[in-house]
């Protein structure tokens, strides 16, 4: 029975660690699993608990650090740049066709996602480049490349980047 409501408030934490994104709930629910497994081995109620701390001390000082470098990046201006965010000015390529008032399927970074274009009278085939300007829920916002990989909004090649920029403006861009 003990190691059943150790496995149960690991798989707890886990999920709540969806909607909280600090690592903290999936360290402690991760140490709460092992707790379990220790629990069936036969381990006694007080080391079950020490198998707990031990763990968890582990996993927060060690494990969670290390993943964090791993899912974050710093922004130029030193903001994290994390989750979904973190795919703005991202390449992807068009899979289903976006058409103007429907939404399509591009990949990005090897996933599927939904999209739509950024300009509504855009009309996107399968296998076009495109760069990712916004998220919006779980649909990703794109607009057009040209060949030389610019967007197809964007002016002449060499020309100031101020006075025409080579893509529209990413979300939270002036």
């Amino acid at each position: 029975m003990i190691p059943l409501l150790w496995a149960i408030a690991g798989v707890v934490l886990v999920a709540v660690e969806l909607v909280t994104g600090t690592f903290v709930l999936l360290m402690l629910g991760l140490a709460a699993l092992v707790t379990a497994g220790a629990s069936a081995l036969g381990a006694p109620l007080g080391v079950d608990v020490a198998v707990f701390g031990l763990s968890s001390l582990v996993l927060i000082l060690l494990a969670r650090p290390a993943l964090q470098r791993r899912v974050r990046t710093d922004t130029a201006d030193g903001r994290v740049n994390a989750g979904p965010q973190a795919l703005l000015g991202t390449q992807a390529e068009v899979v289903e066709a976006i058409t103007p008032g429907d939404a399509g399927t591009v990949r990005i970074n090897g996933a599927l996602w939904t999209a739509t274009a950024l300009h509504d009278d855009a009309a996107l085939r399968p296998g076009a480049a495109v760069v990712v300007v916004d998220i919006r829920g779980a649909t990703a916002v794109v607009t057009g490349t040209d060949p030389s990989g610019s967007t197809s909004s964007g002016g002449p090649t060499g020309a100031d980047p101020a006075a025409h920029p080579s893509r529209p403006p990413l979300q939270g861009e002036s």
